[in-house]
């Protein structure tokens, strides 16, 4: 068994963060990553809605960490972890694989919740991942391609009226307005709250409502989910129950910690919230370990949010502490510089520090230069600015590019085979003609 100083599970923002400061001291490090890419979460619903595509918010993992000499990458997905020995077990391509370690940082991540109806995650399309959104990518082409009398395929529910639900909705809204122009499409967005944006508040939650419902999104806010069956969505709110015939449930409504934080918690003896994520000490240590830390969303810690931002400075002051520039049981304090979320096209609220809060326009151009300096690879933001210029000043989707040329090269394929069958048919016919004039003499 081989083993190293520090292990890092998760390549997503924290885990990436924590492995690049350790690799500042030259600290051995093994992150382990479930996933070969590193994914750019935030923007998973423009690859879902033909913006990007895929490889341009998911750079290989092994790649982005190529020039730190001290970090090595390994794929598999961690199965156990022995506190006491400190060793993690995780499982590979080639089998069962173990790690021995001095501190361990688990960077895990969350997985989608579903309020008790975890049934509806076969009913729904969530976005925690780089599958999800191409899944729903394709599915959004089927829809597209259904009869335009098909009320269900051409119908859009988006559970949860957060960041990403807003900009789902308001992408798949605009899909149909700037893009394929000649389908129709109806959209709902439904909140539980009593607006959107509920952590933003005031003239940004106002402003992002406006927005959507003048681009004739049906905005239902104090509204509930409580059936999802067949194609007909049931909510329930203040106006009383209505039913809704719908193909499509986008789900981006709670988040649930993954079946990892159970191992963790059970391992280190740390206590877990109602949705199963760590309740992890103000240093981010978990249970009575000292060596082992947890961050991002698969934790709980003073409220705050699950958002990239967090996850990062975690991961920044865990490793700070296990190279020694922050003091040992320093206490995590997260410096909130804003938050953000897109609207639809040349609209997007900003919520900044100081109390600055941007709309409109101004708010839309700001995002962008956000989330492209955080983009990962000049590759990746040179590919993600000609996307953005050929979705947002003009009307293409290059994503959708790729589906329709998977769909065309299936169906060419799919007429080859019937034609070499049908070529064939006659001497086969030929055949069965002489075997049975051979049975019957």
């Amino acid at each position: 068994m081989r083993s190293t100083d520090v292990v890092v599970i998760g390549s997503g923002f924290g885990g990436l963060s924590a492995a690049k400061q350790l690799a500042k001291s030259k600290v051995p490090t093994t992150l382990i990553s479930a996933t070969p890419e590193h994914l750019f979460q935030p923007l998973l619903y423009q690859v879902a809605t033909g913006v990007l595509d895929a490889e341009e918010i998911a750079p290989p993992i092994a790649e982005v960490l190529s020039g730190y000499d001290t970090v090595d990458v390994v794929e598999g997905y961690v199965s156990a972890l022995d506190a006491q020995a400190q060793v993690v077990t995780y499982e590979t391509a080639a089998g069962t694989e173990q790690i021995g370690y001095k501190k361990l940082i688990v960077a895990a991540g969350a997985a989608q919740g579903y309020f008790g109806h975890d049934d509806w995650a076969d009913r729904t399309f969530s976005l925690k991942s780089l599958d999800d959104a191409v899944t729903l990518r394709a599915h959004l082409y089927d829809c597209v391609q259904a009869p335009l009398n098909d009320e269900a395929a051409h119908t859009f529910v988006v559970v949860g009226g957060g960041a990403t639900g807003v900009e789902i909705a308001g992408q798949i809204r605009e899909l149909h307005d700037r893009f394929f122009t000649d389908v129709p499409a109806t959209v709902y967005l439904v909140e539980g709250a009593g607006d959107l944006l509920p952590v933003y508040g005031g003239r940004l939650s106002a402003f992002a409502r406006e927005k959507l419902e003048a681009s004739g999104i049906e905005v239902l806010t104090n509204a509930f989910v409580t059936e999802i069956g067949g194609d007909v969505v049931t909510v329930s709110g203040a106006d009383g129950e209505r039913q809704i015939r719908s193909r499509t449930v986008v789900w981006s409504a709670g988040v649930q910690a993954t079946p990892l934080a159970g191992v963790i918690a059970e391992a280190t003896g740390c206590e877990t919230d109602r949705a199963g994520r760590l309740l992890i000490n103000p240093d981010l240590t978990v249970g009575g370990r000292a060596d082992v830390f947890a961050i991002g969303d698969m934790t709980s810690l003073r409220g705050y949010p699950g958002q990239s931002p967090v996850a990062m400075q975690q991961g920044r002051h865990a490793a700070d502490m296990i190279r020694g520039k922050t003091v040992t049981g320093t206490a995590f304090h997260y410096l909130d510089k804003g938050s953000m979320a897109v609207v639809n096209r040349h609209n997007a609220v900003v919520d900044a520090p100081l109390g600055i809060k941007l709309t409109g326009f101004l708010g839309w151009l700001t995002w962008l230069g956000v989330h492209l300096f955080y983009l990962v690879g000049f590759r990746n933001r040179v590919a993600a600015v000609v996307s953005w210029f050929r979705s947002f000043a003009g009307s293409k989707r290059p994503g959708f590019d790729e589906v329709g040329a998977a769909r065309t090269g299936a169906e060419t394929e799919a007429v080859e085979v019937r034609d070499t069958i049908a070529d064939q048919a006659p001497g086969r016919a030929a055949a069965a003609t002489r075997e049975q004039e051979q049975s019957v003499s």
